[in-house]
């Protein structure tokens, strides 16, 4: 049942077809899935009627990923909707058969997921976290709260292609504003005492961070090495900030995870997934955690609060 087996997609409503239920494999659920699932109900997809889900754990480990995966594809699940660069890579090594839904995917083409954003061909589609100089807007944004950042580092992984992609960017970004880089890499639990060693040692004025699987599930402790040391940090979703760190701009994650329902709800409708486009986002929000600004000694500019989709007080 590995890699090309033959999965024929189950079709919601289809001539007798009343009692079978769709499967749809989900690896490492979280709370940042409860959109997605609340999507699908308001389409009429609903859990234990006529859907099913069947969850995997990896953590975001390569090794773990490609496991689960497969294990998916034996059920064998209808549909697989994974988070995040890795977690389709993954899934794509596992199968050429069953239909793969990427939620929050960097850079799909350098990925090499796909070959066209408008016809992604094969079995996988989804969306993607990146928007038009997303980087740019995120450094600026960094800079009309923090007027004094010159040093900034970047935690990457390099384990995701996606993160090579921004890292890239990053790199060409930062002159533009009169900063200079410090990459930092952390590929495994074990890296991020490594990570902050280095922190500690450079003292950066401020962090970026990518949506990585990985590190949002080691996040807690960067969230709180930056508070400890009175290091701005700027994220990509609005969950780290509610966890205490400094400020996100990026793409809405329930709006990513409710149009990757959407797609969900096509495939199993019949639509091929080569044939729905990559969307990307339009929904951006700037969310900004000032108890977290007061207590690492920065004030927050009135004019960048007031744009502010959200203030966490």
């Amino acid at each position: 049942m590995l890699g090309g087996a033959a999965v024929v997609p189950f079709r919601i409503g289809q001539a007798g077809a009343a009692t079978k239920i769709a499967r749809v494999g989900i690896i490492d659920d979280a709370p940042i899935w409860d959109p997605f699932r609340q999507q699908l109900r308001e389409l009429n997809d609903v859990e234990g009627r006529n859907i099913a889900f069947e969850y995997r754990r990896a953590d975001g480990a390569p090794d773990r990923l490609l496991a689960a995966a497969n294990e998916l594809v034996q059920i064998p699940v209808d549909v697989i909707a994974v988070f995040g660069t890795p977690a389709a890579q993954a899934a794509q090594r596992a199968t050429k058969a069953v239909p793969i839904v990427a939620i929050s995917i960097g850079d799909p083409i350098g990925a090499g997921l796909v070959s066209n954003f408008a016809r992604p061909s094969g079995n996988i589609t989804g969306n993607t976290i990146l928007g038009p100089d997303v980087v740019t807007k995120r450094l600026q944004i960094l800079k009309d709260a923090v007027p004094s950042v010159t040093r900034v580092a970047f935690l990457w992984n390099p384990d995701n292609a996606s993160n090579t992609a921004i890292l890239d960017q990053v790199q060409k970004a930062v002159p533009l504003f009169n900063m200079t880089l410090i990459p930092l890499q952390a590929q495994t639990a074990d890296d991020f005492d490594r990570v902050f060693a280095q922190m500690s040692s450079v003292r950066p004025d401020a962090l970026l961070t990518t949506n990585d699987p990985f590190h949002q599930a080691h996040m807690g402790p960067v969230i709180e090495f930056l508070l400890k040391n009175h290091i701005a940090g700027m994220f990509l979703n609005r969950q780290n900030v509610a966890d205490g760190g400094l400020m996100s701009y990026g793409a809405s994650f329930p709006d990513l995870f409710r149009r990757g329902a959407v797609y969900v709800d096509k495939i199993l409708h019949g639509t091929k997934a080569g044939d729905l486009p990559i969307e990307q986002p339009v929904i951006f929000e700037l969310i900004i955690n000032l108890k977290t600004a007061h207590a690492i000694g920065i004030e927050i500019p009135s004019a960048l609060l007031a744009r502010a989709d959200e203030v966490i007080e």
